[in-house]
């Protein structure tokens, strides 16, 4: 199994950082602060303004326009109809990661997590990933539950351990561990083939979608292996943590018996 480790040296924090003010949230991200989310007040203007979205689109930050009554319930600080909430955690490049994992002779496990939105599903997700060996999880820029002191908590510190790659693009991500030679195993239920049936010996990245929406249709097109799991009952599908629970468990239970 890889060798992983504490984010933020021996710190184990479980609240969110937040920076107020629209030049004090211009310094956090110069200064490469990881950023979790930003709000920004409804009907805002002005050339600092302009200035932060400027920055914004210069790292590629999105950012959520709110009622001022949101931010005042955020907090009772001056926030200048700007606030910025620091990730926990450090985001790691997918690019920089898997090389890393091939270097230390290591077969790469992986989970893309594809538009799940609930922290506490996020939390228990990286839990299990964590005691499963898995090297890290992705998920999108956008459309992803937020890295926060439930999803902390639920993760039982889990999240401070494991690798976390946060990707603009998980299509554009997935053809890079394609080509890098890791497959891509998308968990559906859109499909005949069992996840029993599959070699989880082989470099692999498990895709897993939201409960609502399943993975997205360009994930399913481009993936490798479709694969579903079996049901005996009347329900026709599982929490997705639990199915993230139940497919990678079966990774690890054929990497062990190697």
């Amino acid at each position: 199994m890889q060798q992983q480790h504490w984010r933020g040296g021996q710190e184990k924090r479980e609240t969110n950082q937040q920076v107020y003010g629209i030049r004090a949230v211009i310094e956090a991200i110069d200064s490469g602060k990881e950023i979790e989310s930003i709000f920004v007040q409804r009907g805002l203007s002005g050339q600092l303004l302009a200035e932060l979205k400027q920055v914004l689109k210069q790292y590629g930050i999105t950012y959520q326009q709110v009622p001022a009554e949101k931010l005042n319930r955020m907090t009772r600080k001056n926030h200048q109809g700007v606030i910025a909430v620091i990730s926990p955690i450090t985001y790691q490049r997918t690019e920089d990661l898997v090389p890393a994992i091939y270097e230390r002779g290591e077969v790469p496990l992986l989970l893309i997590l594809d538009g799940v939105t609930d922290v506490r599903n996020l939390g228990a997700i990286a839990r299990t990933a964590e005691c499963a060996g898995v090297h890290a999880l992705i998920v999108p820029k956008r459309g992803s539950a937020e890295i926060n002191p439930d999803a902390i908590k639920t993760s039982a510190g889990a999240l401070y351990k494991i690798n976390v790659c946060r990707e603009d693009s998980l299509a554009k991500t997935a053809r890079f561990l394609q080509d890098s030679g890791i497959q891509l195993v998308a968990c559906t239920e859109k499909t005949t083939d069992n996840l029993y049936q599959l070699d989880y010996t082989a470099p692999t990245a498990l895709v897993l979608g939201s409960e609502e929406h399943g993975i997205s249709d360009e994930l399913i097109r481009i993936a490798d292996h479709l694969a579903k799991i079996p049901m005996a009952g009347s329900i026709a599908s599982l929490n997705v943590s639990v199915s993230a629970g139940v497919a990678l468990y079966e990774a690890l239970r054929q990497r062990m018996a190697i």
